[in-house]
């Protein structure tokens, strides 16, 4: 089974200083069809103008992934880490049992575009972690690059949680594929560009969503950048 939940269907929140886009239910947009997949809770899509930002808040028990499109996320929280998260870096804060920390765009004059990405853990109340790596445009160019996972196999950020992600940069003649488990669950999210997969069009913002399948594959691309989550069902 494969649905395809297209961009324009996610909830939309203007804050004036912040414009999001929500796949699955998140703050007043609630969707009871929509409250995540398998283990895959939240994917926002988040624009900060330039030298705005979330104040400082808390999270608890989720790990929380940040995926930058464009500009720059300042993290500061209160494990001491001060950083910033450019374009091609993966960021990944396990709340555990608690944590708090805020994101700013302190550029004064480029919007901040990035993912925000939340994936309920297989284990709670941890000692909160933090891990950020840098993911380069040629190891992601025509492949799925496994870019975080439950161990940090290959070199990927580590996950207390029970799925993959991959991402993946497409355009032409490109190609990538991955076998799939039937009893898990799978996730695509186009992050740009348009792209086929499993036969079907998608274009940014679009989401492809699977169960009970045995491989994913994608080609006939146009400037894609795609996120694929392999999932506990």
């Amino acid at each position: 089974m494969m649905n395809i939940r297209r961009s324009e269907a996610r909830g939309y929140a203007d804050h004036g200083w912040l414009k999001s886009f929500h796949s699955f239910s998140f703050a007043d947009y609630f969707d009871p069809a929509w409250m995540g997949w398998g283990n895959l809770r939240v994917i926002n899509e988040d624009r900060i103008a330039p030298g705005t930002g979330f104040g400082t808040h808390g999270h608890r028990d989720m790990e929380i992934i940040s995926y930058v499109l464009e500009g720059n996320l300042a993290h500061k929280d209160s494990m001491g880490n001060v950083k910033g998260i450019p374009p091609g870096d993966v960021q990944r804060m396990s709340a555990g049992s608690g944590v708090r920390h805020s994101e700013f765009n302190h550029a004064p004059d480029q919007t901040t575009h990035f993912l925000q990405i939340w994936i309920e853990p297989n284990v709670t109340g941890i000692d909160p972690g933090y891990e950020q790596k840098s993911f380069g445009l040629d190891q992601k160019r025509g492949k799925l690059r496994l870019v975080a996972s439950n161990g940090g196999a290959d070199g990927s950020v580590h996950i207390n949680a029970d799925a993959s992600m991959y991402a993946g940069l497409f355009d032409g003649t490109e190609e990538g594929s991955i076998p799939l488990d039937p009893a898990r669950k799978a996730y695509v999210h186009v992050v740009r560009g348009e792209i086929e997969v499993n036969g079907e069009s998608l274009k940014a913002g679009d989401a492809a969503v699977l169960a009970g399948e045995t491989q994913l594959s994608m080609g006939k691309a146009k400037d894609a950048e795609v996120l694929v989550f392999d999932l506990a069902a």
